[in-house]
């Protein structure tokens, strides 16, 4: 069966770091596209990165692009972002998800979510 488990979610200040993990089980993410969401209070789900190895292709939102790195390790089947210089508008609950190859941006081309991981940032 096909899971995916998000983890490193926290409390930072302003400027300060985290890295989120997504660990699959059920298939591994050579034939996946795996990307992150984010949900913040009042607002619509975003799409803020998505990684496929089999195309070489990445995606950034602009409004991080030059402080998230998306990256995969296939041998232990896990998604890394890495969030550097950290604001306070990028408090939300953080999904992973993973779909076919021709997922995009839009989060209804994706089957498989995790569950989130909070990550608050203060002034």
């Amino acid at each position: 069966d096909v899971q995916l488990q998000a983890s490193g979610g926290g409390l930072v200040q302003t400027g300060g770091s985290l890295r989120l993990s997504c660990e699959a089980s059920g298939f591994t993410f050579d034939d996946k596209v795996v990307s992150w969401f984010r949900q913040a209070p009042g607002k619509e789900r975003e799409s803020i990165s998505c990684i496929s190895d089999r195309f070489a292709s990445t995606y950034y939102a602009d409004s991080v692009k030059g402080r998230f790195t998306i990256s995969t390790d296939n041998a232990k089947n896990t998604v890394y972002l890495q969030m550097d210089s950290l604001k306070p508008e990028d408090t939300a609950v953080y999904y992973c998800a993973s779909g076919g190859p021709t997922a995009s941006s839009n989060s209804s081309t994706y089957n498989n979510w995790g569950q989130g991981t909070q990550v608050t940032v203060s002034s």
